[in-house]
């Protein structure tokens, strides 16, 4: 059966069957994986998984999860490193956090840069590095203590209390200079690919809780007769603020946002999902569709937590309602595996984002229950969903140069037994055109020479050379090697045939 038969099979399948014939599918029926997906997990701090770690444990445990999120065909990272105000990096601005080493303010010890280990940890794996970061949140209901340096304790009058929450006053521009200024911060003394930032804006309602703004509204309400359609502009304000002050240190760096699942109930608006729950735009003024269509972000992963068939918020209705609504900006999707697993429906889940052509990818809730293999999670995108690499998804929108050939490319044998492909970065100046990383393919003597096939990916490497198997000497097999700028536009092949 050829793939686009198949494709269009699976594809009336997911329309037409019922959710409980979906679930019989053999899982042989996967449609061949794109080339481009994105493909990441959270790692998250705010927990307290590390608290009290030592810096070799914390190392080893990192690493340990990294290497298995690879096999598993892992492409991106997303790692907190600002859950409150505070820093998982040496800071000038912010104190270091609590869920690092216990106590806010506190150095590690023995001292490390934990952003920067991050990077480079997954950059040498040829993956990418998002520094996650939770905009407003200013202190967390079980921290008991800040440091004398946190913005909460020099400037009080910028946050406000709620539901024993510490809450940068979104309403003020001061805050979004300061939010601004430690992103700024960030992305010009690391090499992050992305900044990422959740689903936390204006707080959460609680029942019984009003948010402190009244006064400052009626103040200043900036023509708006409605107090919420004012707290969207201010969150607005800041999103746009943050984009543009990225894009102006580092063009390439990548703005990510994961909001909660559902943006409006249709029962409060005809062209929201047919859910039932709390919502981006009426409850945390989080106007995410208004940010997509003004090009304010890179990309989004809504949160889509729950199980295919849910009574208030069915993860079927969602995928399509936020497939429907991409725009064009890509979208990936917010994954819970413990709920996936417990329901039995990793399989369904797939089927459901291979029909929506608007979804480019997923992202993992949470890094260790990937790694824990949490109800054979792992082990079904290692053996079918991600069992190719994958590059990232294009942004033809922040650039579609590419660079050009890698050069003087050749075989030389190290050792009478290692044979190694080496070549040369391609010539060109300037991110567009400077190669970061290297496609290596391999292909049978005679086959079709296709670098659109991730099946015949062998490596997706920062270095400059790839260690050949004797065997593939013996059968004259042919290497294609391109080369990736920062954002993975790729480049033209160079063939190399082999022989003995």
């Amino acid at each position: 059966m050829s793939t686009l038969i198949l494709r269009g099979a699976r594809g009336l399948l997911k329309w037409f069957l019922p959710i409980y014939l979906l679930a019989l599918l053999p899982l042989s029926w996967a449609q061949a994986q794109p080339k481009r997906e994105f493909r990441a997990a959270w790692i998250q701090c705010v927990n307290g998984q590390f608290i009290g770690m030592s810096t070799q444990t914390m190392q080893q445990t990192l690493t340990y999860q990294l290497d298995e999120l690879k096999k598993m065909g892992a492409n991106t990272i997303i790692f907190q490193v600002r859950p409150e105000c505070d820093a998982l990096y040496p800071s000038q601005l912010e104190p270091w956090s609590r869920f690092l080493t216990g106590q806010q303010g506190k150095s590690p010890n023995p001292y490390w840069d934990p952003l920067q280990w991050m990077i480079d940890q997954c950059h040498s794996r040829g993956m990418e590095l998002h520094a996650w970061i939770n905009p407003y949140r200013a202190k967390t209901k079980a921290t008991t203590m800040l440091s004398t340096s946190h913005v909460a304790i020099k400037h009080p009058e910028n946050v406000f209390e709620y539901d024993d929450l510490l809450i940068l006053n979104p309403g003020m521009q001061e805050n979004r200079d300061y939010i601004c200024a430690v992103v700024a911060d960030i992305v010009s003394r690391y090499d992050v690919d992305g900044i990422h930032y959740d689903d936390y804006f204006y707080p959460y309602p609680v029942a019984g809780k009003t948010i402190p703004d009244d006064a400052q509204y009626r103040q200043d309400p900036d023509g708006y007769d409605d107090k919420g359609d004012w707290r969207r502009h201010q969150v607005s304000l800041f999103v746009r603020q943050l984009y543009e002050t990225v894009k102006d240190i580092k063009p390439w760096v990548k703005v990510g946002v994961s909001p909660f699942g559902i943006y409006r109930n249709k029962k409060n608006d005809p062209e929201g999902s047919a859910t039932n729950g709390l919502q981006n735009y009426d409850d945390l003024y989080a106007d995410i569709l208004h940010w997509v269509d003004k090009g304010w972000v890179d990309y989004s992963v809504p949160q889509l937590y729950w199980e295919i068939g849910n009574r208030a918020a069915d993860y079927a209705e969602l995928i399509r309602w936020w497939n429907d609504h991409a725009s064009d900006r890509p979208l990936f999707i917010g994954e819970d595996i413990e709920r996936t697993v417990k329901f039995n429906q990793q399989s369904q889940k797939q089927q459901l984002h291979d029909a929506c052509e608007n979804v480019g990818g997923t992202v993992l809730w949470y890094a260790k229950a990937a790694v824990d293999n949490t109800g054979g999670y792992a082990t079904q995108l290692r053996q079918n969903f991600w069992r190719y690499p994958a590059l990232q998804p294009s942004m033809p929108f922040i650039s579609k140069k590419t660079p050009k050939k890698p050069r003087k490319e050749m075989v030389v044998w190290i050792t009478d037994e290692e044979p190694v492909l080496f070549w040369t970065p391609p010539r060109g100046s300037g991110w567009e055109k400077e190669a970061t990383k290297y496609v290596v393919y391999r292909f049978e003597k005679g086959e079709s020479v296709d670098t659109d096939d991730p099946s015949k990916i062998v490596a997706i490497t920062t270095d400059t050379f790839y260690k050949l198997p004797m065997e593939d000497l013996a059968r004259r097999c042919v290497y294609a090697v391109t080369a990736l700028n920062r954002l993975e536009n790729e480049g033209n092949p160079v063939k190399v045939k082999l022989k003995l």
